[in-house]
């Protein structure tokens, strides 16, 4: 989701980085290229209007800082608007708190609510769900069967048909928790019966937060959306589902700032843990091929060891068919590979989808060919010829396709990880140009 609006942003930036004269014309140009691709990603056209022209007023009025040129000066604006155009980041603490959620059929507001518990759950609190959408079938089932599976309590009844009878039942039932997490019924539109009880809900509940699902999907509709249950019952914060979908996305981002809130949490994946912080200046510095070290950083803590992943070799490009499996075992406890290597700092480098297709069964399959070949040939696989790909095949029972599908896999990404080196991309150079930073 949202990789053509990136493709589309890199180009404008990229031309403009070329210019060796920045004028009028050359801001002028640059402008309309952003528009272009923001209206096409399904941003409001209002809010498209407003960024270009303070992105022009900024870059042909403001002076650039000592030690940076005219053009560094121009993608600086550029990048900083873009992240104001998100909004900052909504807040919240990591203390015992309730949390509502809100959202129409079909956003993802049940799987969603899992994955927040779990969130918690990986920061040390003890979280429970109230399931309290009492008009889908199977409601109750679903999340019930998502939360037993990462051992959190999940209070419902899909006999009873009285919402707020569940709500105040289970805040005494669940009390115990740190986070209580309470879904709520959607429907296929916003109507006055849905509106109503959630009013009652939050009533009852008194929650700390009052938290918006939407679907990456919805376009523009979002804002109407937000608009209603903002005026409901007062949203803070925005999650944004299935960003991993094809959809445009724009609309589904710009829509928040009808609630005058920012966006908590991105979802993109149907695993539990498919599921981040949403961080504004990690998010747009990610879509421009900046990657984002900070949630790197923050998702390899949660995951990993000190011992299973070295982020220096794999930034420096140090890459051995012994890394290899090391690495991509350690990244693959993150999260699905596409996520983790959009967080690194690639630039425009293009990476081929098929260096994402590897699963937990081809990596058990590699382990086995690995262990047959020897501690020369991992370190050095340009050393491995035809006889010692059948001599490693007959070793790990396997064929000899297996092996040279292995060694085309690691050449690829090898090729990928050589991208990395700084001599090609200096993230921290970069970082401080368009972020600011000291």
């Amino acid at each position: 989701m949202l990789g053509n609006l990136g493709g589309n942003l890199k180009d404008a930036l990229k031309k403009i980085a070329g210019k060796t004269v920045i004028d009028k014309a050359s801001v002028e140009e640059l402008v309309k290229d952003l528009q272009r691709a923001l209206i096409q990603a399904d941003v409001n056209v209002k809010l498209v209007m407003n960024l270009s022209q303070t992105i022009k007023k900024r870059a042909l009025g403001e002076e650039p800082p000592k030690g940076v040129t005219a053009r560094e000066h121009v993608l600086r604006i550029v990048y900083q608007e873009l992240v104001g155009l998100m909004g900052g980041a909504g807040e919240f603490s990591l203390v015992s708190q309730t949390i509502l959620m809100a959202g129409l059929q079909g956003s993802g507001k049940t799987t969603t609510t899992a994955k927040l518990a779990r969130y918690f759950q990986r920061k040390g609190l003890k979280p429970g769900v109230i399931c309290a959408d009492t008009f889908r079938p199977g409601a109750y089932t679903q999340l019930n069967t998502l939360c037993s599976k990462i051992n959190i309590p999940c209070f419902g009844d899909p006999d009873e048909h009285d919402a707020l009878k569940i709500v105040k039942e289970g805040l005494e039932g669940i009390s115990y928790c740190d986070v209580i997490i309470i879904d709520t019924q959607g429907r296929h539109a916003l109507e006055d019966e849905l509106i109503d009880e959630i009013i009652n809900i939050n009533k009852i509940s008194e929650p700390d937060h009052r938290w918006l699902v939407i679907d990456a999907a919805l376009g523009q509709q979002a804002s109407e959306q937000a608009r209603r249950f903002h005026e409901a019952i007062g949203i803070d914060g925005v999650i944004i589902t299935k960003m991993d979908g094809t959809a445009k996305g724009g609309g589904a981002l710009s829509a928040v700032s009808e609630t005058g809130s920012g966006i908590i949490f991105i979802g993109q994946g149907e695993t539990i843990e498919d599921f981040e912080r949403f961080d504004p200046d990690g998010f747009i510095s990610r879509l421009l091929g900046m990657g984002d070290l900070k949630a790197l950083v923050e998702r390899a803590e949660e995951a990993l060891s000190v011992e299973e992943l070295d982020p220096e070799a794999i930034l420096k490009g140090k890459f051995t068919l012994r890394d290899m499996y090391k690495q991509l075992e350690a990244i693959n406890k993150m999260g699905p590979l596409k996520q983790v290597m959009g967080m690194m700092p690639l630039g425009n480098m293009k990476i081929p989808d098929d260096a994402y297709d590897i699963t937990s069964n081809k990596m058990d399959r590699y382990k086995v060919i690995m262990d047959s070949m020897t501690p020369a040939e991992l370190d050095n696989p340009s050393m491995i010829n035809s006889s010692r790909i059948h001599r490693i095949a007959h070793g790990a029972g396997a064929g000899p396709e297996e092996v040279r599908e292995l060694l085309k896999y690691y050449k690829m990404m090898n090729k990928t990880m050589k991208g990395l080196r700084g001599g090609k991309f200096n993230m921290q150079r970069m970082m401080k140009k368009f972020g600011g930073g000291a």
